[in-house]
């Protein structure tokens, strides 16, 4: 198991972090095959009850290709999280290059229908020991 790091923001009193995590066994680099999972936590540290809508992704590789992703909710779910709640999930990517970046939103929406987009923040898709490259 390689050494991760966690990449936090926050929006309108909900943190969002991420934890990357290279898929070493999924990944075939002479096939240009590299796959990472993420885990991302979600914290209502408001005051009202939100719940995510849908999500919207922007995922660079090294050669500068941008794939956009964009999806009802997460992982299948809409959750609801009212005030100190957490929701956990993870998901994974594959890049053809062993180095990109991941960087994105959630749609939320509030109990009086207000829409608004919290941050995901950046993070890095490296594989481990690569010589690294500000994205």
């Amino acid at each position: 198991m390689y050494d991760t790091a966690t990449y936090n923001s926050v929006t309108r009193s909900i943190s969002v972090s991420v934890e990357p995590i290279y898929l070493e066994d999924q990944s075939d680099p002479e096939e240009n095959r590299f796959v990472w999972a993420y885990r991302v936590r979600i914290e209502n540290h408001g005051q009202e009850t939100v719940r995510l809508i849908s999500r919207y992704w922007n995922i660079t590789d090294s050669n500068g290709i941008v794939k956009e992703v964009r999806g009802r909710g997460v992982v299948g779910e809409q959750p609801i999280l009212e005030p100190g709640d957490s929701f956990e999930y993870a998901s994974g990517t594959p890049l053809p290059t062993g180095s990109g970046i991941m960087v994105g939103h959630y749609r939320m929406m509030n109990q009086r229908g207000e829409e608004f987009d919290i941050e995901v923040p950046a993070f890095p898709l490296d594989i481990p020991d690569a010589n690294r490259r500000f994205h």
